[in-house]
């Protein structure tokens, strides 16, 4: 997709706004604040109300830098089975639900199988199994990995057949607080795709994501600062399934998609893309 001179402007304010972060290394943001089993709040932001709280975020907040570059590309693919329960578990609001994705680190050339699950506690789990290589759908081992990640909070397998459903590509910046505890990710450039079509946000609106043990750090302070609040039903899953017609029942992620001017930007057919290409 062309992006104008505007969005290659918004894209170099971000850049310079982050030049007066401190950097920190990828072992040392694991170290500090893996986040594994969190609290997370999600926060659609434009740009010209992004840039403002940057600079309260800057004397807290360290931001990961791998090889000089502090902006990374990933490449998700999530897997539901045909009846899309993981899907419709979430637009439900049930509390027992589980998200399957395998993530690729596009800059790095790494994959991991992610299973994303919520405790009693209502606290996000998060299970990795790193990938040799690009694997072709779902392995036995990665299956099995699935089942016993199920078991271990809900007490039995998942017990589906899965098939991979949608896929998203976005840019990544992480953030992660100078004493630990606390990250936030900032994404752009976010698209959904499917076999047949392929939709864009709006390229300048970010989402935010805020990562801590009781959903309540500092950046969720900062942003409150700022008079900006979390946004609900904004499943990047859920909105990329509703934005691309994949299911019938999306009301509830209509709000977040239009925050996100998805609706504004053209439909896009994947056949043309390809030929295209």
């Amino acid at each position: 997709m062309i992006r104008s001179t505007g969005d290659f402007d918004m894209n170099l304010n971000m850049a310079r706004a982050l030049t007066s972060f401190d950097a920190t290394s990828l072992d040392a943001l694991n170290e500090k604040a893996a986040m594994l089993e969190r609290l997370d709040n999600k926060y659609i932001v434009p740009v010209d109300r992004l840039l403002p709280a940057l600079m309260r975020f800057k004397d807290l907040f360290d931001v990961l830098e791998i090889s000089g570059k502090r902006s990374f590309v990933y490449a998700t693919e999530y897997h539901d089975d045909k009846d899309t329960r993981s899907y419709f578990d979430h637009h439900q609001g049930r509390r027992k639900r589980c998200k399957i994705r395998v993530r690729t680190y596009v800059d790095a050339g790494f994959s991991y199988l992610e299973v994303k699950l919520k405790d009693r506690r209502n606290v996000t789990v998060k299970k990795r199994l790193k990938l040799a290589g690009c694997e072709m759908g779902l392995s036995n081992d990665a299956l099995t990995f699935i089942d016993r990640c199920h078991s271990d909070i809900y007490g039995a397998p998942l017990n589906r057949r899965l098939m991979p459903v949608i896929k998203m590509r976005y840019a990544r910046i992480t953030l992660v607080a100078k004493e630990g505890g606390e990250r936030m990710t900032i994404d752009t450039n976010l698209s959904f795709h499917n076999h047949a079509v392929e939709r864009h946000v709006a390229p300048d609106h970010f989402i935010l994501e805020t990562k801590s043990a009781r959903g309540n750090g500092m950046a969720d302070r900062i942003l409150r600062g700022e008079h900006l609040h979390p946004t609900k039903q904004c499943s990047k899953y859920c909105m990329g399934m509703a934005a691309l017609g994949a299911v019938e029942r999306h009301n509830r992620f209509l709000p977040a998609l239009r925050r996100l001017r998805v609706f504004d930007q053209p439909l896009m057919f994947r056949e043309a893309i390809e030929k295209a290409a």
